[in-house]
């Protein structure tokens, strides 16, 4: 700290009766003034740091660490690396405009990344798929965190494009899809499931989505010779245990 000279500090003390002399002179107003002054609280000088929107949600990066690996799909599955997708450790911002439920694209089911048939778009996600090079039948999965509620919305908006979707067209076979869905029990906090069929198709296809939280997980099959469904529970249970399993940890 600096110090003051024998020299001012006697200077000081010698002027303090005249910096009195002066202070009175000037009347009630500058007493008042300071009375004033010292009754007033301290007010912040810093605004309050807005509240992320995002805290405590998993990003992309995290979230994959929570797909089931390879040795769980199987053997003759290979990872297909163009479907092998997150948003690393960077939230983005969520879909503002949903998909007109009325009249969704209904072709968007046959997709692995089916979930966005209702427009609704998270702040991560998570997914990869696999392929079986022998009987072509094909295994995906993902995981998508939204904020608040929205993963609740995500489900009853799926409900939704089911019940505009009774049929479509399938883009390679120009042959009719028959779309079916049902609430499914003892999958998270809800779940719900949607089976594709058609003709032209050796086996359909059992899509699974399950809100656990925050997140979404859907999972796609068409492994096996019943529609996929025995492959596609056992893939949304695996995955649904891991995000719960994590986000409590």
């Amino acid at each position: 700290m600096r110090r003051l000279s024998s020299t001012a500090v006697l200077f000081a003390v010698a002027a303090l009766p005249l910096a009195l002399s002066a202070c009175s002179s000037g009347g009630s107003a500058s007493a008042g003034a300071a009375k004033s002054a010292a009754e007033t609280p301290n007010t912040p000088t810093t605004s309050q740091t807005p509240e992320d929107p995002n805290a405590g949600l998993a990003t992309g990066a995290r979230l994959k660490t929570d797909l089931a690996p390879a040795s769980f799909i199987g053997p003759g599955y290979a990872v297909d690396a163009s479907g092998v997708r997150d948003s690393g450790t960077m939230f983005q911002e969520p879909s503002s405009a949903p998909a007109a439920l009325s009249k969704p694209d209904c072709t968007k089911l046959s997709g692995t990344g089916w979930i966005t048939v209702t427009g609704d778009g998270g702040v991560s996600f998570a997914q990869n798929d696999y392929a079986n090079k022998n009987t072509s039948a094909e295994i995906g999965q993902e995981i998508d965190v939204f904020r608040g509620t929205t993963a609740e919305t995500v489900l009853n908006h799926l409900k939704k494009v089911v019940a505009a979707c009774p049929t479509y067209k399938d883009a390679d076979t120009k042959t009719t899809v028959k779309v079916k869905g049902a609430a499914t029990s003892g999958l998270g906090d809800a779940a719900y499931t949607i089976t594709l069929t058609d003709s032209a198709w050796q086996n359909g296809s059992t899509l699974i989505a399950v809100r656990q939280g925050t997140a979404v997980v859907t999972v796609l099959s068409t492994a096996g010779h019943d529609n996929g469904v025995a492959t596609a529970k056992k893939l949304a249970a695996r995955v649904t245990a891991a995000v719960g399993a994590n986000a409590k940890g």
